[in-house]
């Protein structure tokens, strides 16, 4: 048998799909490339797909990981251009390589996230991510199926850098073909915070939600608009602070690019 692990994306109008709805899609594309699965045992046989967390339903990412076990040897492109195929836009493999051991799971750690914040006024935006990181704790509730949950978001944040969203229509244009990774870069012109943190994948799991509600919490920071969040990474934090890329073979390392240029 042979084991491959994949990065794709979940982005566009299909960031508000569902996990479960993402996994079906996943294994329709499958069937349809006639990639040759490997099932479960039992009464219904399922093909053998492992996912390794997700992003909470209407968050996009470009850093979503799932292992596939094939009954047959594949070249790991060969399937990525396959399933692309196969996949409605919105949903796209961006890599895949054969699985070294050990569980994937063990080599997701941390997450980056992009928050764009519009409306938010930059220096106000980069006085309360100070101000969180500064602080001892920052507790926030929320709603869970088994009622509300009180977590401590400042316990996971590694980092919190902020960013100046304001793009002309001409930068955004110029920008738009290195950015394909990010939805919808910024065009205009007023107030546009963006918050890039790091954020270690604790139990429970701190959300991009639960970052705004900290910094609500900390420095009364209100956002006029709806922000929305997009995953750029996951991985191991290496000694320099840098995510490594957990497809990378253990030998070489690596580190994922960001997907995007740092915005001024």
């Amino acid at each position: 048998m042979q084991k491959l692990r994949l990065r794709y994306a979940k982005r566009g109008r299909l960031r508000f799909t569902s996990h479960r709805d993402v996994a079906r899609t996943f294994e329709r594309a499958l069937r349809r490339a006639g990639v040759p699965m490997a099932y479960s045992q039992g009464f219904s046989p399922h093909p053998k797909v492992s996912w390794a967390g997700a992003v909470p339903t209407g968050v996009s990412s470009v850093a979503e990981y799932v292992e596939l076990q094939l009954v047959e040897r594949l070249d790991p492109a060969t399937l990525s251009a396959e399933l692309n195929s196969a996949l409605p836009d919105g949903i796209d493999v961006l890599d895949a390589v054969e699985a070294e051991p050990g569980p994937l799971a063990d080599r997701l750690q941390v997450s980056r996230w992009r928050i764009d914040i519009p409306g938010t006024d930059v220096a106000e935006l980069r006085d309360a991510a100070t101000a969180l990181m500064a602080a001892d704790t920052a507790l926030v509730e929320r709603m869970t199926k088994d009622g509300r949950r009180t977590i401590d978001a400042r316990a996971a944040l590694v980092s919190a850098e902020v960013q100046d969203g304001r793009r002309t229509v001409a930068e955004s244009d110029q920008i738009s073909a290195s950015t394909a990774q990010v939805d919808d870069w910024p065009k205009a012109s007023e107030p546009y915070g963006i918050l890039v943190t790091v954020v270690r994948q604790t139990t429970p799991v701190v959300r991009p939600d639960d970052v705004l509600s900290a910094l609500r919490v900390v420095a009364g920071l209100a956002p006029s608009a709806a922000a929305r969040a997009t995953r750029l990474e996951q991985g191991r934090l290496d000694d320099g602070g840098g995510i490594v890329d957990p497809l990378a073979r253990a030998s070489g390392g690596g580190r994922i690019p960001a997907g995007e240029p740092a915005a001024e």
